[in-house]
């Protein structure tokens, strides 16, 4: 296969071979190497100072192997010259027949030294495919030597010259240093033909219509795939090829792509796991939104001119109501956990409220606390993640409920029994005050027992207890005034019927130490009658008259003992009849 010629191969030719000169002899420091196309023919000419004594078998050997690194696949012609820095003559020469690869014969390398009678020089070597021919004419005079006097014009429009495949092989040489060892590698597009190159600008032109008619993410990976191969293969392109800065923008290229697809990839997986991520508590679901939104963002980025914009929009509605749910799952459950938060935090003060409560109101107010808890927990639903604690919560909290409910009954009806009393013993006092005492004795009675009532472990008990004393001290004084009123009542019936037979004997008067009595002008009218004529028709009537007025004064003085009251027996003229004072 046969390319142009180009300058910049021959000057790569030029620069690999004085650097593995620089690696085999050790005066190569002082080499310079130049390369020529001349009749189809390659030409190498090596320069050194005067001073410096070189061997040449050792430099074509050099260069034999180079060339020989290269591969050739058909018989290739080459001439090697050494010449002195200054001189227009060479004073060796030798001629490199590169014979097909794979059949190696033993090499032979004449030289003729310019103006000497010297015997050529010649070695096997059983690694080289090279055969190295001597000048022809020994004698004849060397015509004046510039490897460069006759290449051809590159600018030109037509290719003035060709050479064969070893060109094309000489321009990729690349050189590897092991150890101070050289090795020499054949990288490609380095002639003009580039199927790493053509494979790339193809992709680029139609990567943009595979990149539009992909469906999924497989289909879109596997256009990454080839991007990614195709820039792989442009990274073999050395930067000292003639193609490497369009490598390098092909590169840049196909690479912003697949960068470009890979970020849709990326995306797509995030909404693959955010999918797939199973989401119990509230860690799991903000996790689960993490992922939604990284699947998100990097889509929103593609533009509505992106060849990827139509299949990423379709993704993207989709991931959007998937994230709008999480958002709202993570705004319920963040609602259950902060109530069941709260519901801890009201416990806790319901907690504090039992150990100071000292009145009905305070017991109440804890009970109300606890019935606060109990029902916020009770409203946690089975599908949050708080729902197993605020179980666990209940069982603890539900039996406090029911004891501070039991509590402030007990306040209430202790605290009702204690103002009972009180309220009885208020009535008692108005009776008293208008006399009624057995009404007044009643209400004390009921007052003193309805305190005794009140719970030894209420907050109300002391308060009951010392009611006690006061209310019994005035149910025996009530009670004392309902017998007194009790006897005085009975001492007024009894006047009643003694002052009474027949006709109104007397009448009476009672206060709080006396009886008084008097006799009625009637009863004293038949009194004086009798006395006057105690003998008339009418004697036995005058005598029980007589003998009545002693019973009376002996019926009185029985009703004065009973009454414990003093007697005062008076005519109907208030004269002193009979008297009778207590213990007398």
């Amino acid at each position: 296969m046969k390319v142009a010629v180009q300058q910049e191969d021959l000057q790569l030719l030029a620069k690999t071979l004085q650097e593995q000169l620089l690696v085999e002899v050790s005066t190569a420091e002082v080499f310079e190497v130049k390369c020529a196309v001349n009749k189809d023919g390659l030409m190498i000419l090596t320069q050194h100072a005067s001073d410096v004594i070189v061997d040449a078998q050792l430099i074509f050997a050099v260069i034999e192997e180079v060339l020989q690194s290269l591969a050739p696949h058909k018989e290739q012609g080459v001439q090697c010259f050494l010449r002195v820095f200054g001189e227009q003559l060479p004073y060796a020469k030798c001629f490199l027949a590169l014979k097909q690869t794979g059949s190696r014969e033993d090499a032979k390398i004449g030289s003729t030294f310019a103006g000497g009678d010297e015997e050529p020089i010649s070695y096997s070597s059983p690694s080289s495919s090279l055969t190295y021919f001597p000048s022809i004419d020994e004698t004849k005079e060397e015509e004046p030597f510039d490897p460069f006097a006759d290449a051809p014009n590159l600018s030109a429009s037509k290719p003035a010259f060709q050479v064969k495949s070893i060109l094309l092989g000489a321009v990729l040489v690349g050189i590897v240093v092991l150890g101070g060892g050289a090795y020499f590698l054949t990288p490609p597009c380095v002639m003009s033909e580039c199927k790493e190159i053509q494979n790339a600008e193809e992709l680029k032109t139609k990567s943009p219509q595979l990149m539009r008619r992909a469906k999924s993410e497989k289909e879109l990976v596997a256009v990454q795939q080839q991007l990614a191969a195709a820039s792989a293969a442009l990274n073999g392109i050395p930067s000292w090829s003639p193609r490497y800065q369009v490598s390098e923008e092909l590169k840049a290229t196909l690479s912003g792509r697949s960068e470009k697809i890979n970020q849709v990839v990326k995306a797509f997986q995030m909404a693959s796991l955010a999918a797939e991520k199973v989401a119990y508590s509230l860690e799991e679901l903000q996790a689960r939104q993490h992922l939604w939104r990284q699947a998100i963002a990097p889509l929103e980025t593609i533009s509505s001119s992106s060849e990827l914009y139509g299949l990423v929009q379709g993704k993207l509605l989709s991931y959007r109501v998937r994230l709008h749910v999480v958002n709202q799952q993570i705004f319920t459950e963040e609602k259950w956990l902060k109530k069941l938060t709260a519901a801890k935090a009201v416990a806790n003060a319901a907690e504090n409220g039992e150990t100071t409560a000292k009145s009905l109101n305070e017991w109440q107010k804890v009970q109300s606390t606890w019935l606060v808890v109990v029902n916020a927990l009770n409203t946690i639903p089975q599908t949050s993640a708080g729902y197993q604690q605020a179980q666990k919560l209940l069982i603890d909290y539900k039996p406090k409920l029911v004891a501070a409910r039991d509590r402030a009954t007990k306040e209430q009806f202790a605290l009702k029994t204690y103002q009972q009393a009180v309220s009885t013993a208020k009535q008692a006092k108005v009776y008293q005050q208008q006399n009624q005492w057995q009404a007044a004795a009643t209400y004390w009675d009921q007052a003193l027992q309805t305190a005794k009532k009140v719970s030894q472990d209420s907050l109300y008990y002391t308060q009951a207890q010392s009611l006690i004393e006061p209310y019994s001290a005035a149910l025996k004084q009530a009670q004392e005034k309902v017998q007194a009123v009790s006897s005085l009542q009975q001492t007024h019936t009894d006047l009643d019927k003694t002052c009474i037979n027949g006709i109104r004997i007397c009448t009476f008067s009672i206060d709080n130490t006396r009886i008084i009595v008097r006799l009625t002008p009637e009863y004293d009218q038949i009194r004086q009658n009798n006395l006057a004529n105690p003998y008339s028709k009418n004697s036995e009537t005058a005598v029980d008259v007589t003998n009545h007025l002693q019973i009376l004064r002996e019926a009185l003085a029985v009703i004065s003992d009973n009454a414990n009251l003093s007697l005062f027996l008076y005519d109907s003229q208030s004269q002193v009849i009979y008297t009778r004072t207590l213990g007398g």
